[in-house]
């Protein structure tokens, strides 16, 4: 476990792994959206970075 989140990066900062809570929270900041729609865009688009920042900018009210 990570012991400061503010400082968390991933590991893979080309995949966004949801599994881990702390990668969600980092993803979550990084791309201004809500865990709920963060989960959605994987869903629909997988786990590829500029794949879920391009669903979500394309969605977005």
């Amino acid at each position: 476990m990570h012991e400061d989140p503010s400082r968390y990066k991933p590991l893979d900062p080309g995949r966004i792994d949801l599994l881990d809570q702390f990668e969600r929270q980092y993803w979550c900041e990084t791309l201004h959206c809500t865990e709920d729609q963060l989960q959605r865009a994987v869903d629909e688009v997988g786990a590829h970075v500029t794949a879920v920042r391009a669903y979500l900018a394309s969605h977005s009210s």
